[in-house]
């Protein structure tokens, strides 16, 4: 039955990775069998609302996987898929910013001292832990009040109330989309996350403390200053992210969250690249200038030119890596295409 199929299906995104393959197959059987023994009694096989009240008494597919989920104390198997997710999205990005700030803070004031990019190394298990923390915070607070204050929290509590099989999603083909399938909090948590990101970046222009944390004090005090290079780059960069966020909104809307389309994957990359090409075209590869180049030229010559040669080098390995994951991808659709064409016939 492909209500089953479907039912599945949704359980299996919720379930330990290294398991989902035994936990299905025997919840298949398990199904079936009750399945079968129902009709025999009917005598008849079941209709689509029989079966979608049948489904229903077994429990949502988020609730039947946190069965097979170990024992989560802080946070419940509700809020865990969601809070693995957010979990990663501030572990990357805070791994971004104190890389830039660490990198910016050292070329205004050591490039060339090996004791602060040793220190620097040192200070990034203590910045993801701390993110970490107050992820894990979080979602314990949020665990705990919508556990105690059901109706205060209804859209979380909800979570694992009352459901309509009808509401499943349909099932996916191996080829569709981009990437693993997703679960409906997994995609509601990348709008939302989204979002916020969306918002930190408009902020930046206006407190660039948020991105460069202390650094700005340097930037603004030291010899060097960014080229306006930066400000293309910060523009288009929005621009992608504005376009992914809509994206992802018109998605779950429509229904298509559970992977992401080649569309989209393919517009995503070529906004990356154009970035990444606006920084590689900068005028004279000067992506970093000095404020007084008459009077520091002398002095900080050199470091300039090891900054600008190292963001573009970085840049560049960076921009050869997109391009190249792109055209492998594009290269495997085209040759999926094919092999479906040629089966066809």
């Amino acid at each position: 039955m492909e209500l089953i199929d479907r039912y599945l299906q949704a359980v299996r995104k919720h379930l330990p990775r290294q398991r989902q393959d035994d936990i299905v197959a025997e919840l298949k059987a398990n199904m079936e069998s009750q399945l079968e023994d129902k009709e025999a009694q009917l005598g008849r096989p079941l209709t689509q609302s029989e079966a979608e009240d049948w489904l229903r008494g077994l429990g949502s597919p988020i609730l039947v996987a946190s069965r097979y989920r170990p024992q989560q104390y802080l946070i419940g198997p509700t809020l865990y898929p969601i809070y693995l997710y957010v979990l990663r999205v501030v572990m990357a990005m805070a791994i971004l910013v104190y890389t830039i700030v660490s990198t910016i803070i050292i070329a205004v004031n050591s490039p060339e001292d090996l004791n602060a990019i040793a220190a620097a190394v040192q200070r990034g298990p203590g910045v993801l832990i701390n993110a970490a923390a107050w992820v894990t915070l979080i979602f314990a607070a949020l665990e705990f009040v919508a556990a105690r204050y059901p109706e205060k929290c209804p859209s979380i509590a909800g979570l694992s109330g009352p459901w309509s099989p009808s509401s499943l999603p349909p099932l996916e083909r191996p080829n569709d989309g981009v990437g693993k399938p997703r679960s409906y909090a997994h995609a509601v948590a990348e709008v939302v996350f989204g979002f916020i990101f969306l918002v930190w970046l408009l902020l930046i222009p206006d407190h660039p403390f948020l991105l460069l944390g202390p650094g700005v004090v340097f930037l603004h005090n030291g010899p060097f200053e960014l080229a306006s290079v930066w400000w293309t780059f910060f523009w288009w960069c929005v621009a992608l992210n504005v376009v992914q966020l809509s994206w992802r909104c018109i998605n779950l809307f429509r229904g298509a969250w559970q992977r992401r389309s080649r569309a989209e994957y393919a517009v995503s990359k070529i906004f990356g690249l154009i970035s990444i090409g606006i920084v590689l075209g900068a005028k004279g590869g000067a992506c970093v200038l000095l404020k007084n180049p008459d009077v520091n030229r002398a002095h900080y010559g050199a470091a300039l030119d090891s900054i600008n040669k190292s963001l573009h080098l970085g840049f560049l390995v960076v921009g050869a890596i997109v391009l190249l994951q792109l055209a492998g991808d594009v290269g495997g659709w085209l040759y999926r295409g094919y092999q479906e064409r040629a089966a066809s016939h």
